[in-house]
């Protein structure tokens, strides 16, 4: 099998020849790889390693957020051609010792309501998470991949750089090309490189928590080699991640590509896809027999309804999720990190306007000892 190897002692900054935080047609391939060849890759965690054991919450403040994510790569598929469909099979991912998650003021679904930095240190044993931080819950481990992506071409980096440039012109949130703490450091990357924050086409931070091992990624190439990615492995999390982080690990993840020539142009597959032909967690906790579940519907707090709002729906969901949480003993900072490493979001329904359904699920095996 072939490996690629770093030293997690080191920051990425510090091991620049292992992989990059920026997207970019130009990056160098680390390493080539034949169709159906076992590759083992390790990888960082999500915050570089700037958050290690014994750190406190006020340490969050002292690392620039862009050194997220670290990935691992690129690696060049031999053969593959724009226009193909590369297949990724996650054939094993291996948690790290720990984990980590995070509140960080500004950030998150609920960004607007937290105000202060909040870090849990997760010790991952057993196949379960546990944390002081907050007592009497263990969190079921269904690792995967937060990120896995292909390089954009130039042609899409320049069409993704203006629409997210005339969205944050709209006054969106976008995290626009900065080449401070970028890896490579060297220009155009470093400059023209896009953030790992947002998924897009080509994949990347889609923090899709089916993809556990036994899983298949399928993704469009856009450049020769394909130049394939990953990274930001999570111990688990909640669909919906809504504090900003799952339980964020250091991982090792073995992959097999497949290639589908020509078949991403042919079949005019735009996007990443997935499929699956087992179940991606112990199904009794991936579907628990016991829950708990608030509702979530397009009502504001003064009692104005919005049509179809989803992501109204969806805050009221875990704001009513985090009030039951309260009720249970714990503060609102624990309460919104369960929620985002445990509860999973599920829409009910768009039909029934105007009051779409948005469901928070909290499976009570996690208060279980």
């Amino acid at each position: 099998m072939k490996t690629i190897r770093i030293d997690r002692a080191k920051h990425l900054c510090d091991e620049p020849e292992t992989g990059h935080n920026r997207w970019h047609p130009d990056l160098e391939p680390i390493l080539e790889v034949a169709e159906g060849e076992e590759l083992l890759i390790e990888t960082r965690d999500s915050s570089d390693g700037y958050l290690p054991a014994g750190a406190m919450a006020a340490d969050i403040t002292k690392f620039s957020p862009r050194v997220v994510h670290p990935l691992t790569g690129p690696v060049a598929i031999k053969g593959a051609k724009p226009g193909d469909l590369l297949e990724v099979e996650f054939l094993d991912i291996i948690p790290e010792a720990r984990g980590i998650s995070l509140i960080v003021p500004g950030l998150g679904f609920l960004h607007d309501l937290f105000t202060e930095h909040f870090l849990v240190h997760w010790a991952l044993k057993d196949g379960w998470a546990t944390a002081h931080e907050i007592p009497g819950v263990r969190i079921p481990g269904a690792p995967f991949m937060g990120i896995s992506g292909v390089a954009p071409s130039h042609a899409q980096l320049d069409a993704w750089t203006r629409r997210e440039a005339a969205l944050l012109a709209r006054g969106g949130r976008v995290f626009p090309p900065d080449p401070d703490a970028a890896v490579p450091a060297a220009a155009p990357i470093s400059t023209c490189g896009l953030r790992t924050v947002p998924p897009r086409e080509n994949g990347g931070n889609f923090d899709v928590k089916q993809l556990t091992k036994g899983a298949k990624l399928f993704l469009p190439v856009a450049v020769e080699g394909a130049l394939f990615s990953t990274g930001d492995g999570h111990f688990a999390q909640g669909d919906g991640e809504v504090c900003l982080t799952a339980v964020e690990m250091q991982a090792s993840c073995v992959v097999r590509f497949k290639l589908h020539q020509g078949e991403a142009a042919r079949r005019r597959i735009a996007g990443p896809m997935f499929a699956r032909t087992s179940y991606f967690a112990d199904p009794r906790l991936a579907m628990p027999e016991r829950f708990t579940a608030t509702m979530g519907m397009p009502i504001n707090a003064e009692g104005v309804n919005h049509d179809g709002d989803l992501n109204l729906a969806t805050r009221n969901a875990v704001l009513a999720m985090i009030r039951l949480l309260e009720e249970r003993g714990f503060t609102k900072e624990q309460a919104y990190v369960i929620c985002s490493v445990a509860v999973d979001l599920r829409i009910s329904n768009v039909v029934d306007v105007p009051n779409f359904v948005v469901c928070a699920f909290l499976p009570e095996a996690i208060f279980e000892r």
